[in-house]
């Protein structure tokens, strides 16, 4: 079996794959705070609770935007499981050409969100991630990462707005019943669920105009399904995308 990792500045999606399949899959606060030996733990009692042997994992792949909490997960990896995971980076095999000024800057989970859109999708494709940042990616008809646009994430818009202003509430990111709101919450909703569907369908439309070329789109990430919901332009919600494409790289590795 292969353990996943996808670690973003929020939160770590975690994935347990058998094949091709995903087996279980757990979503963590990223907590920088956290030791090696609490997350080694952690690690445990998840693989307890989905009733695998710890000597049933034999491979692990690692992708982070946050190198700090990196160091501790690969620790904790190599003395809980036995395992040195395969961390997604500079050397490593992907498959996707990044054809941007600076690909360094481009993230793990991205280039494992455009291999895992592509090979579902084929090209060209756009990856809709609403995560810490709102992001669109774009891919070309051969696979290619071109670019992207990013914008303030949902739940950091909306945290924004309580912290500040004087008289706005935090709110729970969910449809309210009409775009017109009756109340403050119902109106900061409106602003955060039909903002950001709005928002995606002028940047898509933007993006294939800009491509001279249209595919398909897929959407990922913790709010993707409640603002995926209010907009046409999306094709597929896969809220585990990221941890496929680190099979997929995974994969592309052991050959």
């Amino acid at each position: 079996m292969l353990l996943a990792l996808d670690v973003s500045n929020a939160a770590t999606a975690i994935g347990l794959f058998d094949g091709e399949a995903l087996h279980a899959s757990w979503r963590l606060t990223s907590d920088l705070q956290r030791t090696s030996d609490e997350y080694g733990l952690l690690l445990c009692s998840l693989l307890d609770r989905a009733g695998v042997q710890r000597s049933a994992v034999h491979h692990a792949v690692l992708g982070s935007v946050v190198p700090r909490l990196s160091v501790t997960l690969v620790e904790a990896c190599r003395r809980y499981l036995g395992l040195s995971p395969l961390v997604v980076g500079p050397g490593v095999r992907t498959s996707v050409r990044i054809l941007t000024d600076q690909p360094r800057e481009v993230g793990a989970d991205r280039v494992a969100n455009a291999l895992a859109a592509f090979r579902r999708l084929g090209g060209p494709a756009i990856v809709l991630d609403f995560g810490t940042a709102t992001t669109l990616d774009a891919i070309s008809r051969e696979g290619d990462y071109l670019g992207a646009v990013i914008a303030p994430g949902v739940l950091l818009a909306a945290q924004a707005l309580a912290r500040q202003t004087a008289q706005l509430p935090g709110v729970d990111v969910v449809r309210p019943r009409q775009v017109i709101g009756k109340s403050t919450v119902a109106a900061v909703q409106a602003g955060l669920v039909f903002g950001y569907a709005a928002m995606v369908e002028g940047l898509v439309a933007r993006v294939w105009r800009e491509l001279g070329d249209e595919g398909r789109v897929v959407a990922t990430g913790e709010f993707a399904e409640v603002i995926a919901a209010e907009t046409g332009v999306v094709d597929v919600v896969d809220p585990h995308l990221t941890l496929h494409g680190l099979r997929l790289i995974h994969d592309l590795n052991r050959r």
